[in-house]
């Protein structure tokens, strides 16, 4: 009030943005902790440049959720605009540490599966924020992605497509802001060793069938990435040699983060994978031969019209990956080898 009143004069205070965000973006974990795994590891790469969502299945022990806790080594750091508004959905629930002016780092939910619908998706009687929101700009990773109820999944449909969760009650209407990147992970069958080479599966047919049945086709088609993740060969696992690590893959994955701006320009879409259907008609042109091969996948194995737009979304970024312009037969075959499960459900 003093101030306001010109009584009590007040020093101006300036802060380094780039040093609070370089002080406090460091993370602990690195890929070069996984041993093997470079097909993963790849795919995971085409995902952070992308912004897609993945899913990742093997047996237990695989590496799944070490590979998905890293993920977040190797997004692009925060902007100051992303920092600000997640730092608000944080700090309106009381979860911003006394310690933090802003979070500097993109935000990592794991929920577990008992999770119930609107601990995920937000509400209650005053409305609030849930792991979705919380994981606005981060990663939202969700480990037995088959254990969590059926109803429960099925609220993150929506979500996925608008980037934003609306929660109406009888005094009004309330939209929270809920652009994450989803990474799942599940066994390929309720003991897990379905395909393995490591131990004989104990599933029936029928129990494997009911068990992949637990999410929709319609959840399957929004997942942009599905990566087998074998087990670990003992001779990897000792292995000393060099691991590909997470400064490696950061720098690929920042270099077409760069062409997806220079792309988009108008801040609305950053990421290939926030293309709309004219977006991707315009920015995924293809060449006959991809054309062709497009066609022959989609009749094969009766790929839905949203998985050719995600198939041509990853295309589009694994070209960018590759620093060429124009998407060729082998990024459209790439991104067709990522639709893994689509062929069992």
């Amino acid at each position: 009030m003093g101030f306001l009143s010109g009584q009590l004069p007040l020093e101006t205070m300036t802060v380094d943005i780039d040093e609070l965000f370089n002080g406090a973006s460091s993370y602990e974990v690195d890929f070069g902790d996984v041993k093997g795994q470079e097909s993963v590891k790849r795919a995971v790469t085409v995902a952070a440049a992308g912004g897609h969502n993945i899913m990742m299945i093997g047996p237990p022990g695989a590496g799944k959720t070490m590979l998905a806790q890293r993920l977040a080594t190797i997004l692009p750091p925060l902007s100051l605009e992303e920092s600000l508004e997640t730092t608000c959905i944080y700090s309106s629930v009381g979860l911003l540490g006394k310690d933090k002016a802003l979070l500097a780092t993109r935000p990592v939910r794991m929920p577990h599966y008992s999770a119930s619908g609107p601990a995920l998706v937000g509400g209650g009687t005053n409305p609030r924020p849930g792991e979705l929101s919380l994981a606005h700009f981060g990663i939202l990773f969700l480990d037995e992605f088959a254990e969590f109820p059926r109803h429960v999944l099925e609220m993150i449909r929506q979500p996925l497509e608008d980037g934003f969760i609306t929660v109406s009650r009888a005094k009004g209407t309330i939209r929270f802001p809920a652009q994450f990147m989803l990474v799942a992970a599940m066994n390929p069958c309720p003991c897990g060793y379905f395909g393995s080479d490591a131990r004989r599966c104990k599933c029936t047919p029928g129990q494997i069938e009911r068990y992949l049945s637990k999410i929709s086709g319609p959840l399957v088609d929004r997942i942009d990435i599905h990566i087998d993740v074998p087990p670990i060969s003992f001779t990897k696992l000792r292995s000393r040699s060099g691991q590909l690590d997470s400064a490696t893959m950061k720098a690929d994955v920042v270099r077409a983060g760069d062409v997806q701006a220079k792309r988009f320009g108008d801040g609305r879409v950053m990421t290939n994978a926030r293309m709309t259907h004219k977006q991707v008609e315009k920015f995924c042109k293809l060449d006959s031969a991809s054309e062709m091969m497009l066609k022959q996948a989609m009749t094969e194995f009766g790929f839905s019209a949203r998985a050719h737009d995600k198939i041509c979304k990853v295309a589009r970024t694994i070209a960018d990956l590759a620093g060429v312009e124009d998407i060729a037969p082998e990024h459209i075959a790439e991104a067709i080898s990522y639709r893994k499960l689509d062929r069992r459900l």
